[in-house]
């Protein structure tokens, strides 16, 4: 099939709001921000892909966009290679995915990949592709560059007394929160921040070694795929340099981890970094 934009438009609208994350936000201390949340208006992805027809040996959908550099393998063989990313046939036919050609109720902007691109809600960013070109479904899997070589976290575990790697491709957003500012009113102080990367049960914060305290949630509570809102009553803290410490609870049960987490501490690429994020904060 062949579409035009206009086509798209004309088939039936659907919205979802998602916060979407590069999977290397926080993995450094300038590396922070890359996050941010927005209504996403397209069509369905797998209503689109039922009218194509997908065949029964059809496992794996491929999307491409028109972003392309040269890349090298094996320092044998040179080309240019498209961006692509890829899911399985079950992922892409979530019906919450969209083929986006609005944000925020506005055409989709140049750097937010204009005309269309693809939304795949609770995924992290690198595999919403921008700029889409073409939709292909394969009856294999799909090892390209950013698939097979780059956005892989490698992590090495102890089993049974062994040292063993994994290799896994970054797909879904894992659960997270951040301190995101403090604020004064008279003598007392308020933290604020937000959780993301799974429908949220509660925030707790800690206040240097003390401790964890409920936060409250005040916007967003139970989101599928957008960002909640929180709040914490510091109160009068004492004068001098403290530490505010923030971990999120997804309403099935999993906490955001610790900085020390075995599954974060093997893991010796900078991708998927959940980890609970400490701020200083100086009180005069």
């Amino acid at each position: 099939m062949t579409l035009t934009l206009g086509d798209l438009k004309s088939r039936e609208r659907q919205e979802v709001t998602f916060t979407l994350e590069c999977s290397g936000n926080s993995a450094f201390p300038f590396n922070k921000g890359l996050v941010g949340n927005a209504t996403w208006a397209g069509t369905s992805l797998a209503a689109l892909l039922d009218e194509a027809g997908v065949e029964e040996s059809g496992i794996e959908v491929v999307f491409w966009g028109a972003d392309a550099g040269e890349q090298t393998w094996r320092d044998e063989i040179t080309v240019t290679e498209q961006f692509a990313r890829s899911m399985s046939l079950t992922d892409a036919m979530n019906p919450d995915n969209l083929l986006a050609y609005e944000m925020n109720g506005e055409e989709l902007p140049n750097l937010h990949g204009y005309p269309v691109r693809l939304i795949a809600p609770g995924w992290y960013g690198v595999a919403n592709v921008k700029w889409l070109t073409r939709i292909e479904v394969m009856d294999r899997r799909y090892q390209g560059n950013f698939m097979a070589r780059d956005y892989v976290t490698i992590r090495e575990e102890e089993r049974d007394g062994e040292t063993v790697w994994t290799f896994t491709s970054v797909s879904r957003a894992r659960l997270k929160s951040a301190p995101a500012k403090v604020t004064r009113q008279g003598d007392r102080y308020s933290i604020m921040g937000a959780a993301w990367g799974a429908p949220i049960a509660g925030v707790e914060v800690r206040i240097d070694e003390e401790p964890w305290q409920p936060a409250t949630l005040t916007e967003g509570e139970g989101s599928e795929y957008a960002w909640t809102f929180w709040t914490f009553d510091w109160g009068t803290p004492s004068p001098g340099e403290h530490t505010v410490t923030s971990r999120a609870i997804a309403k099935d049960g999993e906490v955001q981890p610790a900085p020390d987490d075995p599954l974060l501490v093997g893991k010796q690429t900078y991708w998927e970094s959940n980890g609970q994020i400490t701020r200083r904060i100086k009180i005069p």
